[in-house]
């Protein structure tokens, strides 16, 4: 009697512990993520001052007060709640400006998109004024469906929508709903 009650304790014991080791799963970045929640940023940057170089020519300048790293969301995104100011420099160093009261970048739609007084200043004074503007990164392409201002050469134009690429060489203004032209 007594080797039963062994052998069935053993095997008790061994269907448990097999039992254990098979329920067992690798949930380390669960775990990682219970001290962060989705809902906080996992990194604050404040005063930023950012400088992109290529083959040691200035690209870039990022300037904001404050960026919101969301890299741990499932659609992760870098928030600049305080704006930004970018200058960025072509080939022969003109320089055009980007400025705007609220920007967020999102990471794997490689899609910016800026808020609020938004101000684009080319090398060649030619100027954009809009509530909203998206950037697409990889097409190098300015887009809004929102009333805009363009100002080129003396001439003002207003309109409710924008298309262009990157270097200005195609702006238009979408819907026009005015004109005028600057005296001199």
């Amino acid at each position: 009697m007594k080797k039963t009650y062994k052998y069935y304790l053993l095997n008790i014991v061994t269907t448990c512990v097999v039992a254990l080791f098979f329920s067992c799963k690798d949930n380390f970045k669960e775990v990682q993520k219970m001290g962060i929640s989705e809902n906080e940023p996992i990194g604050i940057a404040e005063n930023i001052n950012l400088i992109h170089t290529d083959s040691g020519k200035v690209k870039a300048i990022l300037l904001s007060p404050k960026m919101l790293n969301y890299q741990n969301r499932d659609f992760p995104f870098f928030e600049f709640p305080n704006g930004i100011t970018l200058d960025i420099f072509d080939d022969q160093n003109k320089k055009n400006v980007v400025v705007a009261d609220y920007a967020i970048n999102y990471s794997e739609t490689k899609l910016i998109d800026l808020q609020g007084n938004v101000k684009i200043t080319t090398s060649t004074n030619d100027t954009l004024y809009a509530e909203q503007l998206f950037y697409d990164q990889a097409t190098e392409w300015l887009f809004t469906n929102k009333p805009v201002k363009f100002v080129k050469q003396g001439d003002v134009y207003f309109g409710n929508g924008f298309d262009s690429n990157s270097k200005f060489s195609n702006a238009q203004v979408l819907e026009l709903t005015g004109t005028m032209t600057l005296d001199e």
